[in-house]
This record gives C-alpha cells, structure tokens and sequence, in this order.
C-alpha cells in the first residue's frame, strides 16, 4: 500500500475527489491531507473522509525539522499537490524525487509561473481570446509549474465563455481525469 500525502490551501473539491477515489484501492491510501492554510475548507472534507490533518504555514513548510518527521510519521511515500499555492522547499523536492506532482488549471507551459492559480488562469485565458484551455499534471521542480509534464486534457472553449464558464468547463477536467492520472503515475512508479 502506497501513502499519499495530498497538499492543498483551497476549498478541496480535487482532494476530496482523490480521497473518494482511492478510497476503496487496494494499493493507495490517503493517508494524510496538509494544507498551508488553517482555514482551508479541505481540511473539513479530508476530517469528514477520515483521513488525519495538519497545518504547515510558511515557516512549518518550509521547516525541515517539522515537515520531515510529519510525513514519516505517515509513511508517506508520494505528494500530490491539488491546489497548493506555495512554493514546494527544496528539501522535500530532494526527499521525494520524481514522487511529487502538481495539477495546473491550464495548459503548461502557457498561463503558468509566479501568481497563474485559480481564477487569475481562467481570467488570462479569456483575455487572450483563447479557443482552448485544459489541465495540467506535471512533475514538482524547484521551478514553479516548470516540470516536465506528466498529462494534458484539453476542453473547447466559445468566444462568449464568461470566465466562471473557463472554469468550470477546466475543472470537469480535473474532477475526471486527475485520479487516473495520479493512480496511473503511481502504478508506474511503484508496481511496475
């Protein structure tokens, strides 16, 4: 059984989609959800799933001494960041190589970097008359949304999308295809 550690600082729909997911897996097991955020609603879906909690703000993240022994304690094995904000320390890129992935609203290499999250992306997107959006999974690098890409999936978009309709149109996306794509990358990287 491998165990996961979901990474998260927003409302949580994506974590609480994986812990549904796995919940049944005879080979992943959510076993810890981390948010940088107290108020992080993620943490009620994760409580409500039964999977432990913790908060790391800043100063706990990018604390080795705090981070380390916090996911040992979990036998964590594999980090998936689902809507996590901050920056990845490079101590846990280093712990973790190629066991860390991220889940970007847009098509990488485009609308990523230093504040693309959320509706910053979509309301790029629209401002750019863009005819396409999708998600991206790709491998966590000390490069923010700089890995090498693991999964694209792509969704039309209409010149009369508002940018509430980019987003919820990129987040069927993610609500259907993310847990394969983190099922499939674990079973490659683990069981084969």
């Amino acid at each position: 059984m491998i165990n996961i550690a979901i990474f998260v600082s927003g409302s949580g729909t994506n974590c609480e989609n994986l812990i549904k997911y796995f919940a049944d897996s005879e080979r992943v097991k959510c076993a810890l959800v981390v948010s940088n955020k107290a108020d992080a609603y993620a943490l009620v879906r994760a409580q409500n799933h039964g999977v432990p909690t913790a908060i790391a703000p800043k100063a706990q993240l990018n604390d080795a001494g705090f981070m380390m022994p916090l996911l040992q304690e979990h036998a964590i094995e594999f980090i998936v960041l689902a809507g996590f904000l901050p920056l990845v320390p490079d101590f846990l890129i280093e712990a973790f190589p190629r066991r860390i992935i991220n889940i970007h609203p847009a098509l990488l290499p485009k609308y990523g970097g230093k504040g693309m999250w959320g509706h910053h992306v979509h309301e790029a997107v629209k401002a750019a008359g863009e005819t396409e959006t999708g998600m991206t999974v790709h491998w966590v690098t000390p490069v923010c949304d700089g890995g090498e890409i693991i999964a694209q999936y792509r969704t039309p978009l209409l010149p009369t999308d508002s940018v509430d309709d980019i987003a919820e149109k990129e987040h069927e996306l993610e609500m259907t295809y993310f847990p394969k794509v983190v099922e499939q990358v674990i079973d490659e990287t683990f069981f084969s």
